[in-house]
């Protein structure tokens, strides 16, 4: 199969995450893209490629130049990693894929749902596709590049080293994830299974950039619990809980401190979640920044409005409770700079004028930064994610490919 024939397939394999769901993974339909992917690697002669019972898949491509037998010499075990799952945000259930060749700039305008219309004004980054070949789902779903993009790339890859045996380079691992969209990407990883030194995620966007920092990351929930009573006699007794979470929302400010608000490495505080009754509520939030400092300092501000909120509900309490997600993989990256050198050497090699970024996200790559496994992110050509008008380029894909094989054959040089 071509890159592009892997990538229309995987697309239309519903495999969407439950960020309410207390399994693992999230959705048993995600284990339908991961036996797919077994299967192909079994059909390139990777015989260990396996899917566990948590929805993980591991493989191995040996390696193959005689520095392997050489100690001192042998290049450290690579994984190159995507997730299978699409996000909760939009239907990721019947997704038509359309292939606009030959973009030209006009507006793309989705079939099913005309009101969708990809425009090159709302989407700068398709300046640099004239002449390439785009694909976008049909209007009604969202596509699904991220991440079957980096899937995609990292298969082709792997069946090219496999077929091109004359390309030296040191054993490479394979990892597929459930749940990176709701943040369990790595929980159930077995990272002495794994058994690499390094690695990199194919889950970024534009060609060419690789992203060695992240948000810091944490949850927060708060619990409301109000004073209920009958309505017809509720006069001084009754703590309306939603009212109190809609006082605590409302107190929120308007012009900052949101995701709507914010850019560059400015944070933010995000409700995602509002649930409950006259009783109890729960609100939950998540909480961005670039620093620790900065993400502790935006709990304690919610602490604080959460208790003036308060001071008008006397009988009513409120809990907020932390929990951590992930951190800034720089702080884990700048130890071990080869990890990001080898990847811009492995972008030059392939033509490109590489970019480090920081990304206002986090992959699986942040997890396994902190779990002993420095990882960037490497691009897939991914853009507007999460959306009905998610598009990304077949060109793209098929650079990130080339630069994954460049990535094995520079470590194995470097060794």
């Amino acid at each position: 199969m071509t890159l592009l024939d892997r990538f229309v397939r995987y697309v239309q394999i519903d495999t969407q995450s439950d960020p309410f769901s207390a399994s693992n993974p999230s959705t048993e339909k995600q284990k339908d893209l991961s036996r797919v992917l077994v299967q192909e690697l079994h059909d390139m002669g990777i015989t260990d490629a396996e899917l566990d019972e948590w929805g993980y898949v591991y493989a191995t491509i040996p390696a193959n130049t005689p520095k392997a037998t050489m100690p001192g010499r042998r290049p450290p075990v690579i994984c190159f990693c995507s997730h299978v799952d699409t996000s909760p945000d939009v239907t990721g259930a019947g997704v038509n894929p359309l292939i606009h060749n030959n973009y030209d700039g006009r507006d793309l305008v989705l079939p099913d749902d005309t009101s969708q219309v990809i425009r090159l004004t709302d989407h700068p980054d398709l300046a640099g596709q004239l002449g390439n070949d785009i694909v976008t789902a049909s209007g009604t779903t969202l596509l699904g590049a991220d991440n079957k993009a980096g899937l995609a790339a990292i298969m082709t890859a792997a069946e090219y080293l496999v077929n091109h045996p004359e390309i030296p380079h040191g054993t490479i691992r394979l990892l597929f994830t459930p749940d990176e969209e709701i943040g369990r990407g790595t929980e159930k990883v077995d990272i002495d299974k794994l058994g690499a030194h390094f690695g990199y995620t194919i889950d970024g966007e534009s060609l060419g950039t690789l992203e060695d920092e992240t948000f810091s990351a944490d949850a927060v929930r708060i619990t409301i619990q109000g004073v209920s009573t009958h309505p017809g006699f509720a006069k001084g007794k009754l703590e309306n809980a939603l009212k109190i979470a809609a006082d605590l929302l409302a107190a929120l400010p308007k012009d900052t401190l949101s995701p709507e608000t914010t850019e560059g490495k400015e944070g933010f505080i995000h409700p995602g979640h509002l649930e409950g009754n006259q009783d109890r509520a729960t609100l939950d939030f998540i909480i961005r920044d670039f620093s620790v400092a900065g993400l502790h300092q935006k709990e304690e501000y919610l602490q604080t409005l959460l208790s003036q909120v308060l001071t008008h509900y006397p009988h009513s309490t409120g809990e907020l409770v932390v929990k951590e997600q992930y951190r800034n993989m720089k702080e884990v990256l700048d130890q071990h700079p080869a990890v990001v050198e080898n990847a811009l050497e492995a972008m030059r090699r392939a033509g490109l004028t590489p970019q480090r970024r920081s990304i206002r996200g986090g992959t699986d790559g942040s997890r396994l930064s902190f779990m002993g496994l420095p990882c960037p992110n490497i691009f897939a050509g991914e853009h507007a994610f999460h959306s009905r008008q998610e598009w990304v380029s077949v060109q793209d894909m098929e650079k990130a490919a080339e630069v994954i094989v460049n990535v094995a054959r520079v470590w194995e040089e470097r060794s």
